[in-house]
């Protein structure tokens, strides 16, 4: 068994969060809905985080989202809470991801996660450390997985997965190397590396997001309970960084015949424990991205829709084995799929199903999956080279984003609408990657 304390506390954020003038515009009926899921989280994780101001732009997905990522982290489920926050910081080192590894740095030590495990994947459980094989085919050339990989891991030992775990593992990975893109994407890595990060404790301004996105008050019942988990919140950090301190006194001796800690930062006057080198979380650094089209064609075939399919086949698989996560990743998919887009669509000369299955489908086609059904000159036709680059960076390489890539591609594009491409990007790969964990863990079982 991976040795996790099964705790159920989640303890919440230390303040309301105070933004730099940034408001989600909405106009109408929608501008209650955003604020309320604003709220929501706020209140249940005490803090705004950049992502979900982004998705705000899109209430109708941010509560699918919402309810997808809670459910993977904080609901029951085959996998010790602890280990679902470190599987996240496992996925996202994968693109050196900053703002997601430090968020999830933090939720494992208020899970009750050991601060040795922070220290990398060496000093780490063999049956959570045997993931990091599956995390990194996935994160790169998700065609490569087979299912050797999941024999393996499944084989009879003390360090085995149950298939339950195991899909509750695969469905974290794909979320959070898909979210990695999302992040740099919209910029919020590098406003996190700018030292605007959500993390941080204070901010420019003094203004509450949830006030200014309709000129009222926040919930006060909502922030009520917010305050009071704020001071709970404020002993407990300090019970965490006494713990750290401790541990680095016990250990200090023993470091001198182990190759030396990765560099982590204890910032006691600010909020979190702060990550400055994700090498500790990375294996094989050199093995990223690889143009599908250049693969061994002897080994691994066009991954066609038409014989495994989410909708008839994965689907199924998940809510089979972790229950209720098909239905909501269904949702997800579906959301994102229902949203307008029809202002984009128009400029191509397209209809906005036509525009919104062109990114999708190419996406796809990078990782290897094709639809019989399309006609894929169809992807030359309606989407720009431009946005084409845009879109291939971000889905394969997304730590190479450049800050200015989001306001630069497509300056035609609203705020808004940059966002909806990046959602597209985001289901389109986290997909695309269950689509292959998911057959490799069919093949196994019919073996």
């Amino acid at each position: 068994m991976i040795l996790c304390p099964p705790s159920t506390e989640h303890p919440r954020g230390n303040q309301c969060q105070r933004l730099q003038g940034q408001v989600v515009k909405m106009s109408g009926s929608d501008q209650e809905r955003p604020q309320f899921l604003f709220v929501k989280a706020l209140a249940s994780r005490g803090r705004l985080e950049a992502v979900t101001q982004q998705m705000g732009y899109h209430p109708q997905y941010l509560d699918s989202f919402l309810k997808m990522q809670h459910y993977l982290l904080h609901m029951d489920g085959p996998l010790p809470f602890a280990c679902r926050h470190y599987i996240a910081i496992m996925a996202a080192a994968r693109h050196q991801c900053w703002y997601l590894v430090n968020l999830h740095m933090l939720q494992f030590l208020r899970v009750g996660g050991d601060p040795q495990w922070l220290r990398g994947l060496d000093f780490i459980p063999p049956k959570l450390r045997n993931l990091n094989e599956i995390n990194k085919i996935l994160a790169h050339r998700p065609w490569l997985i087979s299912k050797e990989h999941i024999e393996k891991l499944l084989k009879i030992s003390e360090q085995s997965w149950s298939l339950a775990e195991l899909v509750h593992a695969v469905v974290l990975v794909a979320h959070y190397h898909a979210l990695a893109s999302f992040v740099f994407g919209c910029g919020c890595e590098q406003e996190w590396l700018d030292g605007r990060s959500i993390l941080k404790s204070t901010l420019p301004g003094n203004q509450c997001f949830c006030e200014s996105a309709s000129g009222n008050s926040c919930n006060l019942e909502l922030l009520h309970i917010n305050r009071k988990r704020s001071l709970d919140s404020c002993v407990e950090l300090e019970s965490l960084r006494e713990r750290i301190q401790r541990i680095h006194l016990e250990t200090e001796g023993r470091e001198e015949t182990r190759p030396p800690p990765q560099d982590r930062e204890e910032d006691f006057d600010g909020e979190i424990v702060r990550a400055t080198d994700l090498s500790c979380y990375v294996q094989d650094p050199n093995f990223g991205y690889q143009d599908f089209a250049r693969r061994d064609e002897e080994q691994t075939q066009i991954f066609r829709v038409q014989d495994y399919s989410w909708e008839d086949h994965g689907f199924s698989l998940v809510n089979r084995l972790y229950s209720d996560v098909g239905h909501l990743l269904d949702e997800k998919f579906r959301t994102v799929d229902s949203l307008q887009s029809n202002a984009m669509a128009r400029r191509q000369g397209c209809e906005s199903s036509v525009f919104k299955r062109g990114i999708w489908n190419y996406i796809h086609c990078m990782f290897g999956i094709r639809y019989d059904d399309y006609d894929y000159a169809e992807v030359n036709h309606f989407l720009e080279r431009m946005l084409k680059v845009y879109i291939k960076t971000v889905t394969c390489y997304p730590e190479k984003t450049n800050p200015e890539m989001f306001s630069r591609f497509w300056k035609q594009f609203k705020h808004g609408e940059k966002v909806h491409v990046n959602l597209l990007i985001l289901e389109a790969r986290m997909q695309a990657e269950l689509l292959y964990a998911l057959q490799a863990i069919t093949q196994y079982m019919i073996s």
